[in-house]
């Protein structure tokens, strides 16, 4: 049995990957990565997006718009549009170098430089995590209800398997 993994980021990102706005993620993890913190553990995945923790602030000012709405709630549709592969990642824990990729990616600088400066959870102040993407529009949503087990402040959720056919017309959006 193949394991589904979906990302969670926060829905104004996907959406921003999706247009390819974006074509890094930048990711320190949250609270509930676990002993060794957070790593991008999977090569492929696809984007779950969250309204946690996520404010217009947050982003520069010609990232997609934020709306800030409570996270979904059990049975809400969740509507998983694009698939991701990574094509490489690290860790960066050189300040200059992290301001490096500023033009592909739509957090704002502080939120990036409050990301990279948080120590806990395993992960080290001074650091912070990088994953040159591609990504590919689904040829139809994958459509399904909200449930518990996707919540908390992690990055990675399990998925059910996705509906039979699902990569027949995938369109990559980000080269």
């Amino acid at each position: 049995m193949e394991s589904w993994m979906g990302f969670k980021e926060w829905q104004c990102v996907c959406e921003a990957l999706a247009s390819g706005q974006q074509t890094v993620i930048l990711r320190k993890g949250g609270i509930h990565e676990g002993r060794e913190g957070f790593s991008f553990a999977h090569e492929s995945f696809f984007l779950f997006p969250t309204r946690f923790h996520a404010t217009g602030d947050q982003v520069k000012a010609d990232a997609p718009v934020v709306d800030v709405l409570p996270e979904w709630q059990k049975g809400d549709p969740i509507a998983i549009t694009h698939f991701v592969k990574a094509e490489w990642a690290r860790t960066l824990t050189d300040w200059d170098e992290v301001k490096q990729w500023d033009s592909q990616h739509v957090y704002s600088d502080q939120t990036v430089r409050d990301r990279f400066d948080w120590e806990g959870k395993g992960m080290s102040k001074g650091s912070i995590h990088v994953a040159k993407v591609q990504v590919y529009a689904l040829a139809q949503p994958w459509v399904f209800p909200y449930e518990a087990r996707y919540g908390g402040c992690r990055s990675w959720v399990a998925l059910d398997a996705p509906p039979e056919g699902w990569e027949a017309g995938l369109r990559q959006v980000t080269a």
